[in-house]
């Protein structure tokens, strides 16, 4: 059964909600980038008290840059969504590939999904 305009609505919710968390998690870890490993432990000295203080330090930057990624492509995938929404609405929620409906609880954990989850197909 096709999305209904209230599910088609509420969805549009969910991905403006989505979106504003994802937008908020992006500028939080481009806040703690612009904090150098030294403001953040508050060192007076650029010199670590330990060797290991500076591979930790180096572990903490690269899991925030792979956390960026995931959150960027996260968020374009919401915006591909929301333009899916508004360009066409009769087609949102249908699968990209076999254009079968994506069930609605599907939608609801994923708004932004584009395809249906394997073994969910009808007959």
């Amino acid at each position: 059964m096709p999305l209904s305009g209230s599910q088609r609505a509420h969805l549009e919710r969910r991905l403006v909600e989505e979106r504003e968390r994802v937008a908020e998690a992006l500028r939080r870890l481009g806040g703690r980038f612009a904090e150098t490993g030294q403001d953040a432990a508050g060192d007076l000295s650029k010199m670590p008290f330990h060797p290991a203080d500076e591979g930790t330090d180096e572990i903490g930057r690269e899991i925030d840059a792979a956390e960026e990624t995931r959150l960027g492509r996260e968020l374009a995938e919401i915006d591909a969504a929301l333009e899916r929404l508004y360009r066409q609405p009769e087609s949102f929620g249908r699968d990209e590939r076999t254009r079968e409906e994506i069930p609605f609880e599907r939608l609801e954990l994923i708004p932004w999904a584009r395809r249906r989850v394997d073994g969910s197909r009808s007959g």
